[in-house]
């Protein structure tokens, strides 16, 4: 198996899109660092954002660089006249599957070495917490893991090589943005009514009449019902579980600043994912005669923090591992049947040496 890996490798690194690949990563990476440094006031506020968003942005390269590096493992050295010289030696079905996806994997993780630099800038920056940077960090190298398998998983399926690196990026935007308009159709084609009672101070009495005694409270108009359709979500959001960006937000612990609210990116897409887990108010109460005062001033709402909000949802970033770990190994599993030998039926046209 390590003698696919280090063939495989060896073959990329011979080649100068590779290094090409690599220095316009570097180079996209190093603007988009700067410009968030510049955007978010980061040397004062903290490195969270900056962190996060160099995080989310090496696996948006990842999704966009790996399929086209593993989609063609396999059937490209059956289409080059390569696969049968290898399947006659004692190398096993399974270790070459095996090795193939070791060696995409380890190719996509190279993209998270080349980012080492600038993550190192982030936590620099402060406000980055030790389980922040370990579970992202690995998290989205599990990520780039399972989109190798998906790759190298349809390359053993299917006999194209393009037709196989073009499966493998549907699957992928059918994880990264077909999840997203599941659950924002979903959620838009289920609703439900909110029925909202609306209690307002009566200004023109305080007028007329000047403000009441302490302690007592506003002259109050009629209560105003009003009934509105609202999306039910939290029926629908599990389409986000299997999400790689949804994963690797809700996987990272969540750094709140004084006030509740998130510090970095990570934070803020895990509360409103946890958000849409909660049923809105069918009944709703707007008093707001209850809340004004003779001083002219509301009393505050009681109202939930994100944080509160994190705190008492449940996650989902095992649940979303788990669907892409059955997805990436059950195409291995099939690349693995449709690759051994010896073959009982080959499709047609497909070249064996």
């Amino acid at each position: 198996m390590w003698l696919v890996v280090t063939l495989d490798l060896k073959q990329r690194v011979r080649g100068v899109a590779w290094y090409v690949l690599l220095g316009v990563f570097v180079l996209l990476v190093t603007i988009v660092t700067g410009l968030l440094v510049l955007a978010t006031n980061a040397w004062d506020d903290g490195g969270g954002g900056v962190f996060s968003t160099i995080v989310f942005f090496v696996l948006l390269l990842g999704t966009l660089v790996s399929p086209a590096l593993s989609g063609n493992a396999i059937n490209g050295e059956r289409d080059a006249g390569t696969l049968a010289t290898t399947q006659v030696t004692l190398i096993t079905t399974a270790q070459l599957v095996v090795g193939k996806w070791i060696a995409a994997w380890l190719t996509a993780l190279a993209f998270l070495a080349a980012s080492v630099p600038f993550l190192v800038f982030a936590v620099a920056l402060g406000q980055v917490s030790a389980a922040t940077i370990m579970v992202s960090v690995l998290v989205l190298a599990i990520e780039l893991g399972v989109i190798a398998a998906i790759g190298v998983g349809l390359s053993g399926v299917l006999t194209k090589p393009l037709f196989s690196v073009a499966v493998t990026y549907l699957v992928v935007a059918a994880l990264s943005i077909g999840t997203l308009i599941a659950f924002g159709l979903g959620g838009t084609a289920i609703q439900t009514t909110v029925r909202q009672t609306y209690i307002g101070v009566d200004w023109q009495a305080l007028e007329q009449d000047g403000p009441p005694p302490a302690g007592s409270l506003a002259p109050c108009l009629p209560p105003v019902i009003r009934e509105y359709p609202t999306p039910r979500f939290d029926l629908v959001w599990g389409f986000l579980a299997a999400n790689p960006y949804v994963v690797l937000a809700d996987a990272a612990p969540g750094t709140f600043d004084e006030y509740g609210s998130p510090r970095d990116l990570f934070g803020w897409i895990a509360v409103g994912v946890r958000s849409a887990q909660h049923a809105p108010e069918t009944d709703v109460l707007i008093d707001d005669c209850a809340t004004w005062r003779p001083s002219g001033e509301y009393v505050q709402r009681d109202t939930e923090t994100p944080q509160e909000i994190h705190d008492r949802s449940v996650p989902s970033w095992f649940v979303g591992l788990t669907i892409q770990a059955l997805l990436g190994g059950g195409a291995l599993f099939w690349a693995w049947r449709r690759t051994e030998v010896p073959a009982r039926r080959l499709p047609a046209g497909s070249r064996v040496a």
